[in-house]
């Protein structure tokens, strides 16, 4: 997408491939059950897809109608989907029961947990990318933390680390992750592999506990990441690097519901990575960043469901006035 209105050039390269789980979200309310296309990777692949970037996602599908559906749902975006990504027998599913005054049943996991319950294998085959590595490699959430599959994440970024742009997104889902060392210790090792990495504010304490937001911001620049984003819903965001730190407000919208918002921050956080010309991280780029994500989030959480903007929209958006 070019914010500025130029024409996009023919499409040849994938300029962003997401590497992570894609799930069915099966919600069941009194009144049945409905399913819904998940998983956070996937939601920023076919975000990114909807604001017109050339997208590539390598998940891990299975062979029956659900995995088609996730397909059909991906592609009909215009999301590449990457060879081997069909490769379970059974498609993953995360489930939550809804009771009738709205609130969520506590269901119990295998694991004992209390919440969403999650039916997931996680596993890939690397692809060669080193010999034509995309402009932005992205990856997070459960494919970040889950084996076997996590140490093959993992071997790919070691590959593409001084070949692209690297972005993170851990998504923490506490009942998948262990001991809180552990995900820690898994979680900053990744870090030191990649250039931004986005939290949310319920990740960072659950993370640091013993951070506040912008202490946090600053330990992850300490690890290595170049940029550090910390999402503060309604409250906006923070953007961070070691020169530079400033606070976003949220664009003004509507809410009907916030399913969906942060994976759309992070997909419109990529594009404006993707088109940011050559500012580097100045505190101007920042702010563009951080305006560019807020529009798309506000737009998302202005209608029910993970409907992230299209790349029209977002630029209506963004062309409003700051007040509107």
């Amino acid at each position: 997408m070019h914010i500025n209105g130029k024409p996009r050039p023919p499409r040849q390269a994938l300029d962003v491939v997401v590497i992570g789980e894609a799930l069915i979200d099966v919600v069941t309310t009194p009144k049945g059950t409905i399913e819904y296309p998940g998983g956070s990777p996937a939601n920023v692949a076919y975000g990114l897809a909807r604001l017109g970037v050339g997208t590539g996602l390598l998940t891990s599908l299975g062979a029956d109608r659900r995995g088609d559906a996730l397909e059909k749902h991906l592609t009909g975006a215009g999301v590449t989907l990457l060879p081997g990504s069909r490769s379970l027998e059974k498609t993953s599913t995360a489930t939550a029961t809804i009771a009738s005054d709205g609130s969520a049943t506590a269901t119990i996991a295998s694991d004992g947990s209390a919440g969403y319950a999650f039916d997931i294998a996680w596993d890939v085959e690397p692809p060669d990318l080193a010999h034509t590595p995309p402009k932005v490699l992205h990856t997070g959430s459960i494919a970040s933390f889950l084996s076997p599959g996590a140490g093959k994440v993992k071997a790919i970024l070691q590959q593409l680390q001084d070949a692209c742009t690297i972005t993170y997104d851990p998504n923490i889902r506490p009942a998948l992750l262990g001991t809180h060392a552990q995900a820690r210790g898994t979680f900053e090792e990744l870090v030191h592999l990649t250039n931004v990495v986005k939290l949310s504010d319920e990740d960072a304490p659950w993370l640091y506990p013993e951070k506040t937001l912008e202490e946090t911001a600053l330990h992850l620049l300490d690890l290595g990441a170049d940029l550090a984003v910390i999402t503060r819903g309604s409250s906006g965001s923070l953007l961070a690097t070691p020169s530079a730190s400033l606070s976003i407000p949220a664009a003004k919208t509507s809410v009907v519901d916030t399913i969906g918002a942060g994976d759309s921050y992070m997909s419109a956080l990529i594009l404006g990575l993707l088109t940011r010309g050559a500012g580097g991280l100045a505190p101007s780029v920042l702010d563009q960043l951080g305006r560019t994500a807020a529009a798309a989030a506000a737009i998302t959480v202005s209608r029910a469901g993970a409907r992230p903007p299209t790349e029209d929209e977002l630029r209506a958006k963004l062309q409003q006035p700051a007040h509107a």
